[in-house]
């Protein structure tokens, strides 16, 4: 199947900032991004999700509403996106959506992972056929069900005599390790963005820190940092994957034990956690003369992560996707689509490899619109 197809991919990550809608021009070799646009995560919903994924008290009516009501979000942000972008649904092969996480647990006797928004109601509403529920196969193969993406970064990079690391920074910050002749590997390495901006809104009512504004106006707390560094999950092996269920406002709470600690200074050390343990795993796979480190996702935005990368990696170039002409703030977005594309044609998509699933399998559940 070599024919070009248009999809559109959708993402909403563990950061909540917004819906990423991507058109991309797709076939079994490429995919081009055609055009893109943002959609405002309604705050009501946004606190709704939130509400789940910090453990509060909740019914099998409050998912059911969320499910049905963030199904109608993302159906009018793509919608919206399709005619912003002069394109009809009759042109759109299908629409690949990741869905909101509101828990993932991928280990222990009765693994499972959750993400909502009715695909019925996008399908219905925008007319197309759409692929969703792409993480639950992978888990029932006895796969963590993240991180995806790594397939589809194979797919637009490669290595030569040195390792290429793509490093999407979320509210989770994930590896995908592209080395020579060798199997890829990735991986949820811990906190990206999540931390950060959890610490940021409570001090300043603000979502996140631009341009690391208040993180700059601090100084990294050597001991806050050594206790952030304690968690469990930065010595677990790989595969592995987490997310708001392990790093929230719970866990921050607990790790700050020091009153004393000014509000910049966490805020520096937070931002130092991010560098830090994406550095501690990055180091592990350099190889080659030229080992790049290239960086996606909203903390590609910020100055002094992007600054620690580069200087905790002197000898990798750490440079931004964009330098190999891929719009990194939607690669999770144009991932989906792909992956979308994958499952229309039925050929595989994940990586066992990457997930520990015990075969290749080609993820997700189509949605007929009709």
């Amino acid at each position: 199947m070599n024919n070009k197809e248009l999809y559109v991919g959708v993402m909403s990550g563990t950061s909540l900032d917004g819906i990423d809608i991507a058109l991309c021009e797709i076939d079994n070799h490429n995919a081009h991004l055609v055009n893109h646009h943002c959609y405002s995560m309604p705050k009501n919903i946004k606190q709704k999700v939130l509400d789940i994924c910090l453990g509060q008290s909740t019914t099998l009516v409050d998912i059911g509403v969320l499910e049905h009501q963030l199904g109608h979000v993302y159906a009018d942000a793509i919608n919206e996106a399709l005619i912003a972008f002069n394109v009809k649904a009759r042109d759109i092969r299908a629409i690949g959506n990741h869905g909101q996480t509101v828990f993932h647990q991928p280990t222990g006797s009765t693994p499972f992972t959750i993400q909502l928004g009715d695909a019925n109601i996008i399908a219905s509403k925008t007319g197309i056929d759409t692929v969703a529920d792409f993480r639950r196969k992978d888990i029932a193969l006895g796969g963590q069900g993240a991180p995806l993406v790594p397939a589809f970064h194979r797919t637009i990079f490669n290595p030569t005599d040195s390792t290429v690391i793509v490093l999407n920074i979320g509210g989770i910050a994930n590896i995908s390790v592209l080395r020579p002749n060798s199997p890829v590997i990735g991986y949820d390495t811990g906190p990206g963005n999540v931390l950060m901006d959890i610490w940021c809104n409570e001090q300043q009512k603000g979502s996140y820190d631009h341009n690391a504004q208040f993180a700059l106006s601090g100084n990294v707390h050597t001991d806050l940092l050594a206790g952030f560094l304690r968690e469990d999950y930065f010595d677990r092996p790989n595969p592995k994957s987490t997310g708001r269920e392990l790093f929230n406002q719970q866990w921050l709470s607990n790790k700050i034990s020091d009153s004393a600690i000014r509000p910049e200074d966490i805020q520096r050390t937070l931002c130092e956690l991010t560098a830090a343990s994406i550095c501690d795993e990055v180091k592990k796979f350099t190889e080659g003369p030229k080992p790049e480190l290239l960086v996606c996702g909203g903390g590609a935005q910020n100055p002094l992560i992007m600054q620690r990368l580069q200087e905790i990696l002197p000898s990798w170039l750490v440079q931004p996707t964009e330098e190999k002409g891929v719009n990194g703030e939607f690669m999770e977005a144009i991932a989906f689509a792909w992956l979308a594309q994958r499952r229309i044609h039925n050929l595989p998509s994940n990586l066992p490899e990457v997930t520990g699933a015990n075969k290749q399998a080609s993820l997700g559940v189509i949605y007929p619109a009709n």
